[in-house]
């Protein structure tokens, strides 16, 4: 299965290798809500110098990567569907599972670019993270990433159909991201919004890359947020293989 795992990861990294515009596009996003976004923050309870709400702000736009970077790629696996490449690749003498894990492994590979591109713009701001702290948030950042494209496989597997696909995505994904605190602090939330956040396992994520950053190791949210997103990584990943080699079948 590794075998046929790093082949596939090769051929999908030489497609987007290929076909660079989208991996760029996806960056472009998340970039201009640090040149646009952060200023608003300033005066905020998020801090008043630059740096702080950099420290504060960039944790959550690198879990946006993560999401949104990844919560899409079922897009062109529905595409392979429809016209026939998927069902002859689970045909082959392939692995089954590799057909999963190896574009997993790409999107991962590619939001950790990413999101290194994200922070190199930071640093250029005047953002100064823990240099710890920084290589954890990378690796929890890569976690969050095998959950959103396990979630992305699996539904394209399940529903095999763009527009419905979307209107679920589309769905769950804004209150997602509304509910981790990323653009506005959860401070400025009513009461209800703050207690419904805690629900939400990305909040921790962001509040753990938050504490990560400004080398807090010992903050509660940091072992929460790996171990919850660990545990839906090998969940949503579980889910898209099983989908998979159902199709095998």
């Amino acid at each position: 299965m590794l075998k046929h795992t790093l082949m596939f990861l090769g051929y999908e990294l030489g497609k987007s290798a290929r076909n660079p515009v989208w991996p760029l596009f996806g960056i472009l996003q998340p970039v201009l809500y640090l040149l646009l976004f952060e200023p608003l923050l300033a005066n905020t309870t998020v801090g008043d110098s630059q740096s702080h709400t950099l420290l504060q702000f960039t944790p959550g736009v690198m879990v946006m990567v993560a999401l949104f970077g990844s919560l899409f790629v079922g897009f062109g696996m529905i595409a392979e569907i429809r016209s026939g490449v998927l069902e002859r690749l689970a045909a082959s003498a392939a692995n089954r599972s590799a057909i999963v894990l190896g574009r997993v492994l790409r999107d991962v590979v590619i939001l950790v670019v990413q999101a290194l591109l994200v922070v190199l713009v930071a640093v250029a701001m005047g953002m100064r993270p823990d240099p710890g702290g920084l290589v954890l948030m990378l690796f929890l950042m890569a976690v969050t990433g095998v959950f959103a494209s396990g979630v992305s496989y699996g539904l394209a597997l399940a529903v095999r159909q763009e527009t419905s696909m979307s209107q679920i995505l589309q769905f769950f994904s804004l209150p997602l991201i509304l509910l981790t605190g990323i653009l506005l602090p959860m401070s400025l939330a009513p009461h209800w919004m703050q207690v419904v956040a805690k629900v939400n396992p990305l909040y921790y994520t962001v509040q753990a890359g938050r504490a990560l950053f400004s080398g807090d190791f010992s903050d509660p949210s940091v072992p929460v947020a790996f171990a919850l997103i660990a545990v839906l990584a090998v969940l949503t990943l579980n889910w898209s293989v099983r989908s998979m080699r159902k199709i095998a079948g």
